[in-house]
């Protein structure tokens, strides 16, 4: 997938790194890492990884015990209302999901049109002496 594997184990590499005092106590952040990384909004997407698997955002454990705004205002809602409001989110996900799509190519056409301005073009004729790398 282009790399992209790679590129997200670069990125909870880096927050691990941040996090840790010592480099043998990595395996206790790893999840404190993983959720950061999930719930951290994508440039490629426009959204969190979370939010396009489950189609809202995450609630973070602090949010639990210090209720925020949001917390507060699903709890002043009756349970039909609640379980209404829920299923017509998970309505919106499949549109949710479209939308990252097209923010995601329309963010490979702008790195490769960013890349393709840094290309210099250059015409090649039969009886040209070229550079060739023997593998």
């Amino acid at each position: 997938m282009n790399g992209a594997v790679e590129a997200a184990n670069k990125n909870i590499k880096k927050i691990i790194e941040k996090m840790t005092v010592n480099y043998k106590d990595w395996h206790e952040m790893l999840p404190y890492a993983l959720l950061v990384y999930r719930t951290s909004i994508r440039t490629s997407t426009g959204a969190t990884p979370y939010s396009l698997v489950y189609g809202m955002e995450a609630i973070l454990p602090i949010e639990v015990e210090i209720p925020s705004m949001r917390i507060l205002a699903e709890a002043e809602l009756e349970e039909a209302k609640w379980a209404k409001q829920r299923y017509e989110q998970l309505n919106f996900i499949d549109e949710k999901r479209l939308k990252a799509l097209c923010h995601g190519q329309c963010y490979q056409e702008r790195m490769a049109r960013a890349f393709n301005t840094r290309v210099r073009h250059r015409d090649f004729n039969p009886g040209d002496l070229v550079l060739r790398k023997l593998s």
